[in-house]
């Protein structure tokens, strides 16, 4: 990211939304037989209760909260769902605010197998740029924050790519070369990891986690090539090009501490869908709209997959510097660069409504979005998942108490995909297992704080996963049902007693 802009957007039908989206240019057809379909916008509804300052990226916490950053980038706001599990009359409460010095925009972050989340860097530091190299981890159960030191040698990490591995280590790319590093969560210590193969600097990519443990990126730089990281390797291989390009033109010199950046554009949000295909999305390109791509992995680990064309976003829209996330129904949720929002099916994108340029985008636990931004707001879509998808439960307590933790565990605990992208940095990845408990007396629900899961990978399959969850101390007791939920979709419940 190198560029931000705040553009409001009132639902008032699609003439506005296409004035919207053609503020970027004039139109151009794909040539791809993928089409792009406008509609008449739909589905979103302000919460209840706004909270008390414009609202930023957004993190779901394993509690069932959502974390958001406020509009002075050092403070933080929780949003707890009610009673009865609606995030849109859902209450919010101040959270600590990050350590004195450090009030970032645009930076690498995550949250943490155990629960915690971090976030690295910063393009801007108080508004300025500066590429900072700061970092912090939060901890939500002592609501408290702590200084994280960037790896040995990074002076500036600015608004760096990164991502969970499997393994539970937070991988970060150095925005200004090669460079990779991993933190282990339990230490808090980065490790130098190999970055052999690279074509080029990290800057301005996005990392996609795959199934079989490696990571795409989209090259901007040098694109159109795109490339795999192979964590067990520590190798870079050619994922091939894609077949049009994904970035947009390189802009002017930035200054900072150490010179001057030359940005080499921007690229869109790449999403794993259910069927194993990656849904890549571009930003402005030479001719105007921004292209998509899709990226089929290859079935061996060192293969290089293959790429076709997707649609073209309409009237000159495009996907740069911007969100995208997985609905539960297997579309990608896309928000342009003015605020339009677009699913894609697998073949079409189609405009669904409009929010507040460079607006987050988050799935909750109901399957849900939440979106940021000056007025926060609940996006609802049709369709449904296969039952194929959802999590399924193996192993667990059928009677628990009250403020003690318990082993949970079954497949498909973190869920098909990341189910969040952003062209580049403020990754906000959810493939991670929620515990939701109802109380089959009330409906009252209460989400179970669930942490140290067996593994971060996505579309894990058959293979056996779990989780522990800390059973609220203030929650009712008696007859309950118990979900696991990932990416929004929850699995079959089961029945428990809390003591």
């Amino acid at each position: 990211m190198w560029e931000r802009c705040w553009l409001s957007a009132k639902l008032l039908g699609s003439v506005i939304l296409l004035f919207l989206a053609s503020a970027c240019g004039s139109g151009h057809t794909s040539a791809s037989s993928l089409t792009t379909v406008q509609t008449q916008p739909q589905n979103l509804k302000p919460l209840r209760n706004q909270p008390p300052t414009p609202a930023g990226l957004s993190f779901l916490l394993t509690d069932g909260t959502v974390m958001f950053q406020g509009g002075a980038f050092s403070n933080w706001y929780t949003l707890t769902p009610d009673i009865s599990g609606s995030y849109s009359n859902g209450t919010w409460s101040q959270a600590a605010s990050l350590p004195v010095g450090y009030a970032p925009d645009a930076f690498a972050s995550a949250v943490l197998s155990d629960g915690r989340v971090v976030v690295l860097g910063g393009e801007y530091n108080f508004g300025n740029f500066v590429l900072t190299n700061l970092g912090a981890v939060y901890d939500p159960v002592a609501d408290e924050w702590t200084s994280l030191p960037a790896p040995a040698g990074w002076s500036y990490v600015g608004d760096s790519p990164s991502v969970v591995l499997p393994s539970g280590q937070f991988l970060v790319g150095e925005k200004l070369d090669m460079s990779v590093a991993a933190l282990d969560p339990a230490t808090l210590q980065w490790t130098a990891m190999g970055s052999a193969g690279k074509s080029d600097f990290n800057a301005e990519e996005g990392w996609t986690l795959l199934p079989d443990g490696s990571i795409l990126t989209v090259d901007v730089k040098n694109a159109p090539n795109s490339e795999r990281y192979i964590p067990s390797m520590q190798t870079w291989i050619s994922a091939g090009n894609t077949p049009v390009d994904l970035h947009s033109p390189n802009s002017g010199c930035l200054t900072y501490g150490g010179g001057c950046y030359n940005p080499p554009g921007e690229v869109g949000p790449a999403v794993l869908r259910p069927d194993g295909s990656v849904f890549a999305t571009g930003s402005k390109s030479t001719a105007g709209p921004g292209h998509t791509a899709i990226y089929t992995p290859p079935a061996a680990l060192t293969g290089a997959g293959t790429w076709t064309t997707g649609p073209d976003f309409p009237n000159n829209d495009n996907a740069g510097d911007s969100f995208a996330v997985l609905l539960p129904s297997g579309n990608v949720l896309v928000e342009g660069s003015g605020g339009v929002l677009y699913e894609f099916d697998g073949k079409a994108l189609t405009v669904t409504g409009a929010v507040a340029a460079g607006t987050s985008l988050l799935v909750l636990p109901t399957g849900e979005v939440i979106t940021g931004g000056p007025e926060v707001q609940i996006y609802s879509s049709s369709g449904q998942p296969s039952a194929a998808w959802a999590p399924a439960i193996s192993a667990f307590p059928a009677s628990v108490t009250r403020g003690a933790t318990y082993p949970i565990s079954g497949t498909q605990f973190n869920g098909l995909s990341q189910a969040a992208a952003y062209g580049d940095e403020e990754e906000t990845a959810t493939n991670y297992p929620l515990v939701r408990i109802t109380n089959q007396a009330t409906g009252h629900v209460f989400y179970a704080r669930t942490h140290d899961h067996s593994t971060m990978a996505v579309a894990t399959g058959s293979a056996v996963a779990s989780t522990n969850f800390d059973v609220p101390a203030g929650m009712e007791a008696g007859a309950s049902s118990l979900e696991v939920v990932a990416n929004g979709i929850a699995s079959a419940s089961v029945s428990i007693t809390v003591n």
